[in-house]
């Protein structure tokens, strides 16, 4: 661990909160060191967004030492050894050192240890296994900030054993690969994946969507895919395209990647447990007729009011991402841009307004709303309120 940097500098690292924190466990006997995730992303340069907290106390010893001090503690985790701190509002995971005793390629039975060693050991990649103390000095137990230096995902010892203790390890190398990784993936882990790639049919769509959303909207993604679909990963994940030209042409967006590299795209939203607002996107994407250029200026308002922003920005990416058109062509910039420069407007007429007018309630209401709407489209969206209101007489 000799000639590693320091991360005493870092903005988060000096947050009163978290300061109060690493007190609160050092107060109780203990110690906590940010391990994982933020020390990773502070050595490359990176957005640090989320500070995860290991510690040498029980979840039962860190739960006493923050509520004798104010704190909340919710046990968010516990039969992994982790409790979520609230200290001013911040939330912070803490997780008890701990190793495996027991796996089944989905999930793993621990034993709670003070041993910081045996804790980096059982970590998936050596970029992950890093931690950081209260003052900023870093400890490294398996050689990661080499790797780190190199951008190279490379798995905590063996890869087979990592690879079956949790088979979404799999995903999580090819993800970290086109988050993190420089040049080819390792050639060991890059065979293990392949050799172990059958573990992951028995993976839950929850945890699939979640790795393959992280893999899709990070900058390597199209390369990444590539590789794991000639190597035979891909096709036990989902079944997929080849229109690799297509999703390079795409913005790092994980909805509008899948509509192109999915054969079934309205298979998706059950396959991976999309949200709603993921299959509605989905579904538009691939039922809506896109727009293009070559569509007069009220045309293309027209389109958008009825397909709304996000549809249209949508439709549009695709739709332009598969033409022969440059990504730097002026008319379908224009396009994407539509939305931004011609905000959508509301009818400005509503179901009130034709009761205070003096119709009756009932379903005729309805259709003449829709048909003031007609010719309000129509109309360019033009007409005002009082011209809509006089058009019932």
């Amino acid at each position: 661990m000799t000639n590693l940097p320091s991360l005493a500098a870092e903005a988060w690292l000096a947050d009163p909160a978290l300061q109060r924190l690493f007190a609160a466990l050092g107060k109780a006997g203990g110690e906590g060191r940010v391990a994982g995730g933020a020390v990773r992303n502070a050595l490359l340069g990176e957005p640090v967004t989320e500070v995860d907290v290991a510690t040498t106390l029980s979840p039962e010893q860190v739960t006493a030492a923050c509520t004798a001090v104010g704190m909340s503690v919710h046990p968010t985790g516990i039969e992994h050894g982790t409790v979520t701190v609230v200290v001013d509002h911040h939330p912070f995971e803490v997780t008890t050192l701990r190793h495996d005793v027991e796996t089944d390629g989905r999930r793993a039975k621990v034993k709670f240890t003070g041993d910081w060693q045996a804790d980096a050991e059982r970590r998936d990649f050596t970029m992950n296994a890093l931690y950081c103390d209260a003052r900023g000095m870093i400890y490294d137990f398996v050689d990661g900030w080499p790797d780190v230096q190199r951008r190279r995902v490379i798995f905590v010892g063996d890869p087979d054993q990592r690879i079956t203790e949790d088979y979404l390890r799999i995903l999580r190398f090819f993800r970290f690969h086109a988050r993190y990784g420089h040049g080819t993936p390792d050639a060991a882990g890059l065979e293990a994946c392949t050799r172990l790639k059958a573990g992951l049919d028995g993976l839950s769509a929850e945890r699939i969507r979640q790795e393959m959303f992280k893999l899709m909207g990070a900058p390597g993604a199209v390369e990444t895919l590539q590789l794991m679909a000639s190597g035979g990963i891909l096709s036990h994940l989902i079944p997929y395209t080849e229109d690799w030209r297509v999703l390079e042409r795409l913005p790092p967006d994980p909805v509008l990647q899948l509509a192109v590299l999915a054969q079934d795209p309205p298979a998706m939203p059950a396959r991976l447990r999309l949200s709603n607002h993921e299959a509605n996107r989905l579904e538009a994407i691939v039922s809506l007729m896109p727009p293009s250029p070559g569509l007069r200026p009220q045309e293309q308002r027209i389109i958008l009011y009825q397909h709304g922003a996000q549809a249209w920005r949508d439709l549009v990416h695709v739709a332009w991402a598969r033409s022969d058109a440059p990504l730097d062509d002026p008319g379908w910039k224009d396009l994407l841009d539509l939305p931004n420069r011609w905000p959508i407007p509301t009818l400005p007429v509503a179901g009130r307004d034709l009761l205070a007018a003096g119709m009756s309630p009932g379903p005729e209401i309805g259709v003449v709303l829709n048909k003031l709407e007609d010719w309000w489209v129509a109309s360019d969206f033009q007409p005002s309120r009082d011209e809509l209101l006089k058009r019932l007489t």
